[in-house]
């Protein structure tokens, strides 16, 4: 098979991955002995890491990456939580690799790798490279757009002025422009889209202050790096938007690497998409009337003209009465008066069109609106009947089925795929004030392939999470990465004697309607021995709101002085300093908490998920990519959606485990675990930590830990006492 999947192929295949052979590269200065010299005791990075201990994994990780590179080759890395994979990759990339473009899951991470971990390691190795960051614009300071907020003073909230006064403080002394350096100000604050640009907002060289413009000089600044560390979100929009300065990167990119490569599936997803939504239209209404007001008053009745308009978009909405609604086109009934007024608002933003055309030459910001129009427009026009379906094209000879397989068993390989066309679901989604129409492929991996055409030059994909029992299939047809060499290489933790898995008995089926209560119940007594320490990771934001009201009542009932915090209170991040802070917290959340979440040492000592993670089966891109998957002969549960959950659940189970000191229990509540035959092999790709259905087991093993914290204790303050 070859590279060029066929799009028929949407989520998962059975086609064998190569295995990686673990041989030393051939090239000059890329020896195995040299890498094992790097990180070996006596090595470098020993010298620059206070706490630097060799890990066979990482060093082993760090040859498959260097060959990789070498050979300008793909490889899919897998390395268990604690092998140290960043220092893995950054070694032979930062060496061997060229010009390397290194993008991570978060801009949390992204600021991670840029401050601390590439300066460590160009330090270690005294490796002569240069180092950029790049973000999108929005998290650039604009002058243009500060300078006409200072002007006009359209403030949303009293705190705003506040935040704006300290925003124009920072621009006169950062040279970066990065709000992520101005910690006055909230990232979450309404002040920030005031202050900066989007594509549609930008002058480009036209502005006034392009030779200062921040986004510009970081983009520049890129264009010389030797290594550019950018996020997930950034590398794909450029492909959609063209607006990133990635596009200009990757033809002299030797090495791209992903790391936190599980979520570019969704990411890839939702930038290979496009979504246009009536809360859109209104805003590009709003900004019609005020330019139009001011520079060319005499050039239309502007309040009539956009009324219409916004009432056209209000109408669209107003087809789905519910206040919350997701259907997919074939979904809507052709009664409905969706397509009426879908039609009805086409032709309103025509005529909006014609307008803007004709006053375009009187302000620069008329003909940005008129830009934006055309751009909305097209989008409604592309929100129509979806491009043939990938089976239907196999049937008529541009695309060929692939065979399917019993679970865990591999399909016979299929015959090459030339067909490259990309096949979208249309779908909408009704909140309760707007409308979203989204048009999103059916599968990524054409799209991605067709990224990867061209320059030779090696791509890195590592994560802790990509593989089911070390099968990579799933994340392989996702991406389209066929016969890619793939590995995993396990944890150094001890997870037999650092943790247990309990599933505890006698709950309800998942569908009942009693079970979160029943989980909680459960969760109680687990709770208190573990004196709080928790994080309680739930897979719906109602079960996180009926977590925490049950939580708060039994805390005050029980005399506990566990410190609640709940997700959606406050911003993620001051969670998680509370949650460590406190020292006994319960931190309840959902997917936002399942990853990228890091607490040490006994804060944590104990991971409840309420259920198996499974994606919600009304979900219309998922229906499309098994109905799909069902005509080619597979099974869209064994194929997709449980390899999905797995890895999604190894994703929230890693929160638990996160040092070679850490000790503690995972408690996943769902029975289907045990009572399914799919449940072997869930657990089967979980930590190897001891099992038991027992809640005093669970109990004992946190006495043990008591008892162990407070001998600690006592041996701490014995020291002090004898100095």
């Amino acid at each position: 098979m070859t590279a060029q999947q066929s799009h028929a192929d949407i989520v998962d295949s059975s086609a064998p991955i190569a295995p990686v052979d673990g041989a030393a590269p051939d090239e000059p200065g890329l020896h195995d002995a040299e890498i094992e010299q790097l990180f070996g005791a006596g090595g470098p990075l020993g010298g620059a890491v206070g706490s630097y201990r060799p890990r066979h994994a990482q060093t082993e990780m760090a040859k498959a990456i260097a060959s990789a590179i070498a050979g300008q080759g793909t490889l899919i890395a897998e390395a268990g939580t604690g092998t140290g994979k960043t220092f893995a990759y950054l070694v032979p990339a930062l060496l061997w690799g060229g010009k390397v473009i290194v993008s991570t899951g978060t801009k949390t991470l992204q600021d991670q790798l840029y401050n601390r971990d590439i300066p460590t390691v160009r330090k270690a190795l005294h490796a002569p490279v240069s180092v950029a960051l790049l973000k999108g614009r929005s998290n650039y300071v604009c002058h243009f757009h500060l300078e006409r907020t200072l002007q006009n003073g359209r403030l949303t909230a009293r705190e705003d002025v506040g935040y704006l006064r300290e925003i124009s403080r920072f621009v006169k002394s950062t040279s970066s422009g990065d709000k992520a350096e101005l910690t006055k100000v909230p990232e979450t604050a309404s002040v920030w889209n005031l202050v900066t640009s989007t594509r549609d907002t930008c002058f480009g060289a036209e502005c006034q202050y392009y030779q200062d413009c921040f986004v510009m000089k970081a983009r520049k600044e890129a264009q010389q790096a030797d290594v550019v560390v950018v996020n997930h979100h950034l590398f794909f929009a450029d492909v959609a938007l063209k607006d990133t300065g990635v596009a200009e990167l990757l033809p002299s990119a030797n090495t791209v690497i992903f790391d936190e490569a599980h979520q570019l599936p969704d990411t890839a997803t939702l930038f290979f998409g496009e979504t246009v939504s009536t809360s859109q239209i209104l805003e590009l209404c709003r900004d019609v009337l005020a330019e139009g007001l001011a520079h060319a008053r005499d050039g239309a009745d502007w309040p009539r003209l956009v009324s219409t308009v916004e009432r056209a978009a209000r109408d669209l909405r107003l087809a789905f009465p519910e206040e919350s609604v997701r259907l997919a086109l074939n979904q809507i009934a052709s009664s409905s008066t969706f397509f009426p007024a879908l039609d009805t608002l086409k032709d309103c933003m025509d005529d909006m069109i014609t307008v803007l055309e004709k006053q375009a030459e009187r302000a620069e910001t008329i003909e940005q609106c008129r830009d934006r129009a055309n751009e909305l427009l097209r989008q409604l026009e592309n929100w129509g009947s979806p491009e043939e379906s990938p089976a239907k094209a196999a049937a008529s000879g541009q695309g060929k089925d692939e065979a399917g397989g019993q679970e865990g068993e591999a399909a016979e390989e299929a015959q090459e795929e030339p067909a490259q066309k990309p096949f979208y679901v249309l779908w909408l989604e009704a909140f309760q004030s707007s409308l979203q129409l989204h048009r999103t492929p059916l599968s990524i991996a054409p799209i991605f392939n067709k990224q990867r055409e061209g320059v030779p030059r090696s791509w890195i994909f590592t994560s802790a999470t990509l593989a089911v029992k070390k099968d990579f299939n799933h994340y392989a047809a996702q991406m389209g990465l066929w016969n890619a060499p793939a590995q995993s290489w396990p944890s150094p933790f001890n997870y037999g004697e650092q943790g247990i898995l309990y599933v505890p008995q006698n709950l309800p089926q998942p569908n009942s309607f009693e079970y979160t209560d029943a989980v909680i119940d459960a969760a109680l007594p687990t709770i208190e021995a573990a004196g709080g320490r928790c994080f309680f990771l739930c897979t719906t934001l109602r079960a996180v709101n009926r977590a925490a009201e049950r939580l708060r009542t039994e805390f005050a009932a029980r005399g506990h002085a566990f410190p609640l915090f709940v997700q959606g209170e406050a911003g993620r991040t001051e969670l998680l300093d509370r949650f460590r802070a406190a020292g006994n917290g319960v931190l309840i959340g959902s997917q936002s908490f399942w990853e990228g979440v890091d607490v040490r040492g006994d804060a944590l000592s104990l991971v409840i998920i309420d259920k198996l993670p499974f994606s919600p089966p009304d979900d219309p891109v998922l229906a499309a990519r098994i109905s799909e998957m069902e005509k080619q002969g597979l099974n869209g549960f064994v194929h997709h959606q449980l390899p999905a959950a797995i890895i999604n659940l190894k994703q929230g189970a890693g929160r638990l485990i996160r040092d070679e000191g850490d000790r503690g229990v995972l408690m996943i509540c769902d029975p289907r675990i045990i009572t399914k035959n799919y449940g072997r092999r869930i657990w089967q790709s979980l930590p190897p930590f001891k099992r038991t259905r027992e809640l005093e087991v669970v109990q004992a093993f946190f006495r043990e830990q008591d008892a162990r914290r407070a001998a600690a204790a006592d041996a701490a303050a014995g020291m002090g006492g004898e100095s």
